[in-house]
């Protein structure tokens, strides 16, 4: 059975070596202790969000802190190419449901999008207090998954910026219902950042669709259906981690 996994913040592993102890404390020794009610001699893994993940046995357990014997310290590589959901803000929480399979899926990085159909509408500080709770959506997921590498989530675009963004990037699709190239039968490359980009549930206005393409997207389709907003970016990722990831 795998084991649990908790995830502390970057860095926070930089010292521990095998044979070494660790202090699991905060909110995750909390989790740990009083809500898995973990005992000595389990085992279980900790990350830190960048790749570093250690196995450890619980040596002694208090009321919300365990400390542990590091039994293993691995360096986990960044998976390539780098996989960037675009996911257009919707309403319902079908964006939550959609980053969070994303995460389980293997993303590496989300950037919401205000497209010009999205009905929820991110401003100021409720825009960044939204932001950060698709944070907390990422976190659990990438703990939940098993992951040693915690997904980014950017601060949300506008069209404005995203086409700047792909312009930027080495390979971008727009995923559209009316595209005649399958998503399936691209090519990737063995490096750099490949771009997602979902539709809110409106769908991507004609206008978008044109300025992603002349920065250099391709506007491609999954099947013969039509997705969810919350269905679409994680189906893409999957069939593109079939293709570059999972063999």
């Amino acid at each position: 059975m795998t084991l649990p996994l908790f995830l502390l913040d970057a860095g926070a592993l930089d010292a521990v070596s095998v044979g070494g102890r660790l202090v699991l404390d905060g909110p995750e020794g909390r989790h740990a202790a009083t809500v898995r009610r973990m005992r000595v001699g389990e085992a279980l893994w900790v990350a830190d969000g960048a790749g570093r993940r250690v196995t450890g046995t619980i040596a002694a357990v208090a009321a919300a802190t365990l400390e542990l014997a590091i039994d293993q310290v691995v360096d986990l590589p960044a998976p390539t190419p780098a996989l960037t959901l675009v996911q257009a803000l919707a309403k319902a929480d079908r964006d939550e449901d959609a980053i969070e399979a994303a995460t389980e899926l293997g993303v590496d990085r989300i950037i919401p999008w205000q497209a010009e159909r999205s009905v929820v509408i991110w401003r100021g500080e409720r825009g960044e207090k939204s932001r950060r709770k698709w944070a907390d959506v990422v976190r659990a997921a990438t703990k939940q998954s098993r992951r040693a590498w915690l997904p980014e989530v950017e601060p949300a675009v506008t069209t404005a910026g995203l086409v700047a963004r792909v312009r930027g990037a080495g390979t971008a699709y727009v995923l559209h219902e009316e595209a005649v190239e399958p998503l399936a039968a691209q090519r990737l490359p063995d490096q750099g950042e490949v771009l997602v980009i979902v539709g809110p549930e409106g769908g991507i206005a004609p206008g978008e669709v044109e300025a992603l393409t002349a920065a250099g997207a391709r506007a491609v389709r999954l099947g013969p259906t039509v997705l969810r907003s919350s269905s679409a970016g994680p189906a893409a990722l999957a069939v593109l981690s079939a293709a570059a990831r999972w063999r």
